[in-house]
C-alpha cells in the first residue's frame, strides 16, 4: 500500500499518516520502501507480519479424530506421522502456493 493511501483511508493528515507509518515501522509491523509514484517520491508500506487467521482451524482433523485420545508426540498415534494432519496442512498451503 502506498503511504498516502493509508492517510486517505484512515482520514488522517499527511503528517499524522507519516507518523503512523514511522511508528508501525519502529514496531516491526511494516517496512517502508522509497518509490517514485506519479513523479513524486513516496513510500510503499509492506506488511512484515501477516495477520493470523483462525479460519482454517475449523477443519483441523484433530477436532474430529477418532483416535485423538491415544495421540501423543512419542506414541504410535502421533501428530508427527499423522496422514490426516499432513493432508490438512497441504490443503491449507496449496491455494497460497498457486497465488504466488
Amino acid at each position: 500500500m502506498i503511504q498516502s493511501e493509508l492517510w486517505k483511508k484512515l482520514k488522517l493528515t499527511s503528517r499524522d499518516g507519516s507518523r503512523l507509518a514511522l511508528k508501525l515501522e519502529r514496531l516491526g509491523t511494516i517496512t517502508r520502501e522509497k518509490i517514485l509514484e506519479k513523479w513524486r517520491w513516496t513510500y510503499k508500506l509492506i506488511l512484515k507480519k501477516t495477520p493470523i487467521s483462525t479460519q482454517s482451524l475449523g477443519n483441523a482433523p484433530c477436532l474430529t479424530c477418532p483416535v485423538e485420545q491415544k495421540c501423543t508426540l512419542e506414541g504410535e498415534v502421533s501428530p508427527r506421522s499423522c496422514q490426516w494432519i499432513q493432508d490438512w496442512v497441504l490443503l491449507q498451503i496449496k491455494p497460497k502456493m498457486i497465488v504466488k
